[in-house]
């Protein structure tokens, strides 16, 4: 038994009837986070001794072995894949010895989403068990692995390495991958020592035997080996269940992120120049993730703030093949997928109401009539309550034929300025026009199509171009909320 006194076995509880295949520690990606915040400080200040620093990171062509076919990228965002590696090389091997010779997983998959002009950020957890089909890959060594129609996520990383699981993602979302970032266990302990621990907030007092987590109820400051058993221990606090640590993770990254942004760590050369020393040393990414390229990220962070970078796992379901397993819920993934893929940068981006001039009419006057032409059942109920939300008086109309590919709006006599106060709230849809059949006056018509995305209505309420999720969590919330 290893004489550290918060020693264990970082696989999932050992008493767990799951096989060993299936173990491994959740939170690794997450110090992926942090790191991220590091970036908005990086090309201030001692460029020099940075660029030395990031020399210590381990690489891959992620381009030459995803290969020429990949998503386009449809704006300036930058989607940053985090992976947490539970490999047991090197100084790694003191946490959990008998998955020494284990090959290794990646029980962590983060996309981070960088906003255009740094107006926000959000982290995308991928749960482990999520049956999703997995591309065909080509390994380091050349050799290429057959695709397979139906898999665990994670076995995207066991199979050909980080580049395949970038495939694996891409291929689920059609969004482009710009780059990826794997971290080890060593690297998380390395972080959370140099930033002077992490604060966290426990409802009641916890004494694990399995993980030697021992706290009394109320706050703390954490960080090392003492971090590394509060991420992963499951029976001995909450409710015992996956999405309550899952849950309790994001928090922690939160917090982590929350206080690299902050002015103590960013305005403080020798807690700075620790902390990327610390994530730089146990750190692997793509070949073109260079120190010049962090920096050009950081640039455009510069107005990040832990109130715009917020945290939700993919939206999921079980899979009605096997009640341990899970699946993507649909339509909703598929609808954050298509906000993340259009996301612009409002405030730059944003265009007067079509026909030129602003809006002179308020919602509240302005009388909508919403018809499905999408084909997708309930997407015109859907898009009337968005609107109704916004202040507009809205019916629904009902269905159309044939299906449409995009969405229009029209409008009847005296309805054209009301036209213009909608039409300033889909910036990506055709400019109005008068409606030939139907028409009402004073009425405009909206008619859905199939181009229509959780992103074609600017809601106002999100704080940026991505509506606000269920569930999610924001890194400056309260660390005792909700416990």
């Amino acid at each position: 038994m290893n004489d550290n006194p918060m020693y264990m076995e970082y696989v999932d509880d050992a008493d767990s009837p799951e096989p060993a295949r299936r173990r491994g520690w959740r939170i690794l990606g997450w110090v992926c986070i942090g790191l991220s915040a590091v970036m908005v400080a990086g090309s201030l200040t001692m460029y020099g001794v940075y660029r030395k620093m990031f020399g210590n990171i381990a690489h891959e062509d992620t381009n030459a072995l995803v290969g020429p076919n990949r998503p386009k990228k449809l704006n300036s965002a930058m989607n940053i894949l985090m992976l947490g590696s539970d490999s047991r090389a090197g100084a790694n091997a003191e946490y959990g010895r008998s998955m020494k010779n284990e090959p290794p997983r990646s029980d962590t998959i983060i996309l981070l989403h960088l906003s255009p002009g740094g107006s926000g950020a959000f982290g995308v957890s991928f749960p482990r068990d999520l049956m999703v089909p997995i591309p065909s890959c080509k390994k380091p060594s050349g050799a290429t692995t057959p695709a397979q129609s139906k898999a665990q996520i994670n076995s995207a990383y066991t199979l050909a390495g980080p580049s395949c699981t970038v495939k694996t993602i891409e291929s689920l979302t059609n969004l482009r991958i710009d780059h990826f970032m794997e971290v080890n266990f060593v690297g998380f302990k390395s972080i959370t020592n140099a930033i002077g621990g992490v604060p966290v907030c426990l409802p009641k007092r916890v004494d694990d035997p399995k993980s030697k987590l021992h706290l009394s109820a109320g706050k703390h400051t954490i960080k090392g080996d003492q971090a590394l058993a509060y991420v992963r221990v499951r029976h001995g606090l909450g409710d015992g269940s996956d999405l309550g640590r899952i849950k309790r993770q994001q928090k922690f990254m939160g917090a982590l992120a929350n206080k690299a942004l902050s002015a103590g760590v960013l305005s403080n050369p020798d807690k700075l120049l620790k902390l990327i020393n610390a994530g730089t040393k146990s750190l692997k990414t793509d070949t073109d993730l260079t120190a010049s390229t962090m920096m050009k990220i950081g640039t455009g962070m510069q107005g990040m703030t832990s109130g715009k970078l917020r945290f939700i796992t993919v939206p999921w379901g079980p899979d009605p093949a096997d009640p341990n397993r899970v699946v993507l819920s649909q339509p909703s993934a598929d609808n954050f997928f298509n906000a993340m893929r259009n996301d612009r940068t409002v405030p730059a981006e944003k265009k007067p109401a079509a026909g030129g001039g602003a809006p002179k009419i308020p919602a509240s006057q302005v009388k909508v009539r919403v018809y499905n032409a999408s084909g997708i059942a309930g997407q015109a109920g859907r898009v009337a309550g968005a609107l109704r939300e916004q202040g507009f008086q809205v019916e629904v109309g009902g269905n159309r034929t044939p299906i449409s590919s995009t969405t229009r709006i029209q409008y009847g006599p005296g309805a054209d300025q009301q036209a213009k106060t909608l039409a300033a709230l889909m910036p990506n849809a055709p400019a109005p026009s008068p409606a030939t059949t139907g028409a009402l006056s004073g009425m405009v018509d909206l008619v859905i199509g199939t181009n229509w995305t959780s992103t074609s209505l600017k809601t106002g309420k999100s704080g940026g171009p991505i509506p606000k999720q269920q569930g999610e969590i924001k890194a400056d919330d309260n660390i005792c909320d909700g416990n």
